[in-house]
Order: C-alpha cells, then sequence, then structure tokens
C-alpha cells in the first residue's frame, strides 16, 4: 500500500485539498493520517470521514519530531489492516513539519504492507513570496517534492509568475495549478518516485539534518494557542479581535458558535496572514456546541491573545439582529472567484435578522 506524504506551510490548503480527495476518490478507499499542532484536533475534525475507520489523528506535536520509524509504524498498522479495504494512506502533515523527516520515517519503516508513495507538497500562491522570506528552507521542501500543488491561483496577482518561480525550484517534480484544493485524484496514485528518486531521496537527502537536534525546524519558531469556551462569542468582539491580530499572529483556524447570533450554524474560520474567511455549516443533531480555535505565530503574546479571546464571550440576554453583518462580510461561495462577497452588496439596506445559509455562503433575501 502506498503512503503519500502531504505538506506544505500553514493555511495552503492540504486539509481542503485531501477532504477533496475524500468525496472524490473515484471508487478509491484513502486513508488519511492527520497531525496536528496544537492541542485541539482542528483538521482532523475538518477531514471527512474523522469519525470513521479510515482516518488516525495524531493529536498535538509534528510527528517529524518522533524518534525512529517504529513510532509512525504504529499509526500505519489501523489503516494497513487488510480489513479496512484501503488502497492508499495520506499523511497530512502539520503545516511546521519537516517533510524531509517524515519521508525519512516512511522509507524507513518495516511494516511490510507499505511503500512510500511520494511527497506532495501543497504551495500557497497568494502568500509564496512572504513565506519564502519568512522561510527560505521551503525551497529545500519543492526539491524533494514529486508533486507540487500550486493552490490559491484565483487569489494571487500574477498567478504565471507564481507558477514559473516554483516549476524552477522543483526537481523533476510534476506542478500542477489548483483552485480550492481541487486536483484530479489520479495525481495521487500517479506522484509515486521511480526507484532512483527514493536511493537519492534515501541516501543523501533524508540522511541530512536527522539527528535528534530538531532546533533547525519550522516549528522550532512558532507557538500556539488552543482556545475552547462552552459559551457563545459576541461576533462583533470576536470581530473587532480578528481586525487588530498581531503581525506575527500568522494562522488562525477552528469553529465558532455565535451562539443566538445564529442558532442554526457553527463557522468554520480560517485565517492566514490578513486574509480572512467564515464558512457557515449546519450544526449536527446531538453535537456539542462549543467555540474551539487554534491560533499559531511567531513571537506571539499567546496569555494575552487568550484573554482577548475570554473577552469575546458574549454576555448579552438578547440577540443583537445587527450584531452578524461584520462576520457575514467574510462568508462567501467557493466559486464566486477570487473576492469576497460583501454583505451589503447583496441585501437592502436594513435586512431582516437572517442568518448564514449553508448552502450559498450568503444571507438569504
Amino acid at each position: 500500500m502506498p503512503v503519500v506524504v502531504l505538506a506544505g506551510f500553514l493555511g495552503s490548503g492540504k486539509t481542503t485539498l485531501l477532504n477533496h480527495l475524500l468525496h472524490h476518490s473515484g471508487g478509491s478507499r484513502i486513508g488519511a493520517l492527520v497531525n496536528d499542532f496544537g492541542a485541539i484536533e482542528i483538521d482532523a475534525m475538518a477531514v471527512a470521514g474523522a469519525l470513521g475507520d479510515s482516518t488516525v489523528s495524531l493529536g498535538n506535536g509534528c510527528l517529524c519530531c518522533a524518534v525512529d520509524a517504529s513510532e509512525l509504524d504504529v499509526y500505519l498498522e489501523r489503516l494497513a489492516n487488510p480489513a479496512t479495504g484501503i488502497d492508499v494512506v495520506v499523511i497530512e502533515a502539520s503545516g511546521l513539519a519537516e517533510p524531509q523527516e517524515l519521508v525519512r520515517m516512511v522509507l524507513a519503516s518495516e511494516h511490510p504492507g507499505i511503500v512510500y508513495g511520494g511527497l506532495v507538497e501543497v504551495v500557497d500562491a497568494a502568500e509564496f513570496d512572504d513565506t519564502r522570506a519568512r522561510h527560505p528552507e521551503i525551497d529545500r521542501h519543492l526539491a524533494l517534492a514529486d508533486l507540487v500543488v500550486v493552490n490559491k491561483l484565483d487569489r494571487a496577482p500574477d498567478a504565471e509568475r507564481v507558477l514559473g518561480l516554483v516549476r524552477s525550484l522543483t526537481d523533476r517534480a510534476a506542478v500542477v495549478p489548483a483552485r480550492h484544493g481541487r486536483i484530479d485524484p489520479e495525481l495521487l496514485f500517479d506522484c509515486r518516485p521511480s526507484e532512483e528518486r527514493v536511493g537519492q531521496l534515501s541516501f543523501d537527502d533524508l540522511h541530512h539534518g536527522s539527528g535528534d537536534d530538531h532546533a533547525g525546524h519550522l516549528h522550532s519558531s512558532y507557538d500556539s494557542l488552543s482556545f475552547a469556551s462552552e459559551v457563545p462569542l459576541d461576533p462583533r468582539r470576536l470581530m473587532t479581535f480578528l481586525d487588530s491580530r498581531p503581525e506575527g499572529l500568522y494562522r488562525i483556524k477552528g469553529y465558532v458558535d455565535f451562539g443566538p447570533y445564529d442558532v442554526r450554524n457553527r463557522y468554520a474560520v480560517h485565517a492566514v496572514g490578513r486574509f480572512l474567511r467564515f464558512y457557515p455549516e449546519p450544526w449536527a443533531d446531538a453535537e456539542d456546541r462549543l467555540t474551539q480555535l487554534v491560533l499559531i505565530g511567531s513571537g506571539i503574546d499567546a496569555p494575552a491573545l487568550g484573554k482577548e479571546l475570554e473577552d469575546c464571550k458574549s454576555d448579552a440576554p438578547h440577540a443583537d439582529e445587527h450584531g452578524m453583518w461584520g462576520v457575514l462580510r467574510y462568508v462567501r461561495d467557493p466559486d464566486d472567484g477570487p473576492e469576497p462577497r460583501r454583505y451589503e452588496d447583496d441585501v437592502p439596506a436594513d435586512p431582516p435578522d437572517v442568518p448564514a445559509d449553508p448552502g450559498d455562503g450568503v444571507p438569504e433575501d
């Protein structure tokens, strides 16, 4: 069974791509091994079928810091069991993991039922220049890749330049453009490297820096804050927090409960750099209505940010009918194009208090 490593920097779109593959696998059964950076397993919660037998969550911490391949074998044992009927395993790496180490671990695995299936590196086209400036080691990650997915091209003002630059940084890897992580699932099976490439990786690239010192890893310079609340958040207070987030706070992901402001939906929040979007989705039956957020950044004051989020808790006895307007400005349908649809462009000056429709991503008229 091939084991594919799916890597990419924070917010590049790995979970979105994995969900696309799981929903459009063409009859092939994909097993997912999800590695989160943060105490709340947001990525695992967002993966389709996360409660089924085809997904294993690794929880907090980067798998690339595991001592040896035997730790990975423990996780693969469940997915590689012939009874599961799985055809391929995808390891979704933490956004701060070292793909070099993950590939090394797969190649060093002693599990008799698996074989290395290649490294897929996901690139955020809109943030690519800033990512390289902040972390030049991204170039090394691209050089190791067997398939590079250049995602979010709809948000990049110079998409062709970014595509050309990425191609110049790869070593014989296929480079495919994508929007919202939508790629042909067959690419997942076709990215398996040749024996020559595997040999090069295992002896040259992968043994370089594979000792116990992880100080040079991306995650060594990042901190995370996990926030959970049983009390709904006030949308106005949360938007004030999001609008004033510090420069070092690079990534925010999770789910928000706005309580009486929208009793039907929870809101998935996705922030990368200055980019922000909310995605309403109906609450599942008997689901605990919680706000669960993970914040990742460099040089952030985690206690202060936690206090600010605590201050976002709602204490209003009744919902303000206009309270959600700020949030709904950042809700849009994924197929609407590169720019977010603004709430005030779609409704009259004094709209009724109608929550966002999960079907089209904008408020109902």
